[in-house]
């Protein structure tokens, strides 16, 4: 079956943004790739241990949703979260720190790369059970309605997740309750090493809500502008009281599923050909050049600004010690 496309969808929508909104998803799109290819760096150079999955070339889904999002909002992801963290603004420096298991980190060097949270962020982790966050990011919404506030909670997974059972008990009971969350398909192609194709019969995963009445829709998820349009259209039900919502973002990262993944399972050109055809942060780039926003000078000087902020955060996290032994006994329920 054929994916099929709901007209007036935000995957053909091109919204009216000012100069300095697009420079701001420039930058925060440029500082997830320049901090995911510095991690990349020290996870080789032994700085990083355990797993580390990078975000790199998926940077328009959470900068698109968060541009949807307002303060007090939730947001609850999967093992693959640097990019969730610093675009909901948690400071890089503390993300690196984390990552290098150092006591300056946002877990204080106990969750890695993984398990990270920050409640001043309204970023409720990473989560290394496949498709575990779905059920949790429904409690959070629930909660949000028990206090009967009008926040959103943004749950994301990946095409992977997509057929955990779990997911569709969850649909299940947000859709019986009404539920203000925005369940959000990082459909980025391959579930760590299988494709879609050969992993999931049905092609179009948004539309498995139809069976318990949720609505939802396939968004370009390589598109910024198309995925903020997307999003205020989700949270504008969720907001009042048509939650809950699902949007596929088809998307694509560009290095495996971790870093000790050499992605085998699919060759150079296909790599390549996203690369020079839907690179996200070079097509906001282009609207940038295009539209006499900025100048190639400018942006140079903006990438600029934002390694040093990812060396900064570099330095700052190999500098901080180490946890102490003591914390082995701290943040623990017995």
């Amino acid at each position: 079956m054929a994916a099929r496309k709901t007209p007036g969808t935000a995957s053909n929508a091109t919204p009216n943004v000012s100069k300095d909104d697009l420079l701001k998803y420039y930058r925060d799109m440029l500082l997830i790739r320049r901090f995911e290819e510095k991690a990349g760096q020290l996870y080789g150079m032994g700085l990083i241990g355990g797993f580390c999955h990078l975000y790199i070339g998926q940077e328009a889904v959470v900068v698109g949703l968060e541009a949807a999002a307002e303060e007090g909002d939730k947001r609850i992801t999967s093992y693959r979260d640097h990019g969730h963290m610093l675009a909901c603004g948690m400071d890089a420096k503390g993300v690196m720190a984390e990552l290098t298991g150092r006591e300056g980190g946002y877990s204080k060097g106990k969750g890695g790369s993984m398990h990270m949270f920050s409640r001043e962020k309204h970023f409720y982790g990473g989560h290394g059970i496949v498709g575990a966050q779905v059920p949790l990011g429904a409690g959070l919404a629930l909660a949000d309605k028990y206090m009967g506030n009008d926040r959103v909670t943004f749950t994301y997974f990946g095409d992977g997740a997509a057929n955990q059972g779990q997911v569709y008990e969850t649909y299940n009971m947000a859709q019986l309750w009404n539920l203000p969350v925005v369940f959000v398909i990082e459909n980025n192609q391959y579930a760590m090493g299988t494709s879609v194709a050969r992993s999931t019969k049905s092609p179009s995963l948004w539309e498995r809500g139809a069976a318990y009445g949720i609505r939802g829709e396939a968004v370009d998820g390589m598109d910024v502008l198309a995925v903020k349009a997307a999003g205020e259209k989700a949270v504008a039900a969720c907001r009042a009281g048509e939650g809950p919502y699902i949007l596929e973002m088809n998307t694509y990262r560009y290095r495996g599923h971790s870093m000790s993944d050499p992605a085998k399972y699919r060759t150079r050109e296909e790599v390549q050909k996203m690369r020079e055809e839907k690179d996200p942060i070079e097509r906001v780039r282009e609207l940038l050049l295009t539209g006499n926003h900025a100048t190639d000078d400018d942006l140079k000087s903006i990438d600029k600004e934002i390694k040093a902020v990812v060396n900064d955060a570099t330095e700052f996290a190999k500098e901080s010690p180490e946890p102490d032994l003591s914390e082995l006994w701290t943040d623990i329920y017995a």
